[in-house]
């Protein structure tokens, strides 16, 4: 008898599941590792993109901004991608593309005041209840 290819046949089956099993285990490994990536560095950009998006989408005539470059100065007149700012007691004006703002400190303060008055108002209409009681 010829065992020869008989064993080579044995071979190449448990090499072919043993390559299977090397690809499930990778499996295994890389695809929790990038959910972790996405859930921890991917997502979060995103949404930080969006939110910048819509804050500059949302900048008005008055609106006192800051620059990337951290230059502070109020909104005088807008176009579709540039923004003329005053900035300084001397009234010094300057030309900024929209993707240049990293702040809006109006809208920041107009958030922050809404976030005040229903934080004061919650209380009052607790009190209210209380005293209808």
């Amino acid at each position: 008898m010829n065992f020869t290819s008989v064993i080579l046949a044995a071979e190449t089956a448990a090499e072919q599941g043993s390559s299977t099993q090397a690809m499930v285990s990778m499996l295994i490994t890389f695809v929790p590792l990038f959910l972790v990536f996405w859930l921890l560095i991917i997502r979060p950009q995103k949404k930080r993109e969006k939110e910048e998006k819509i804050m500059r989408e949302n900048i008005a005539i008055g609106d006192e901004i800051v620059t990337i470059g951290g230059i502070i100065g109020l909104v005088v007149r807008q176009t579709d991608d540039t923004l003329v700012i005053e900035t300084g007691g001397d009234r010094s004006k300057l030309r900024i593309q929209k993707a240049a703002v990293r702040e809006n400190i109006t809208a920041m303060e107009r958030l922050q005041a809404s976030a005040a008055e229903k934080k004061n108002a919650d209380p009052e209409v607790s009190k209210k209840s209380k005293k209808d009681e």
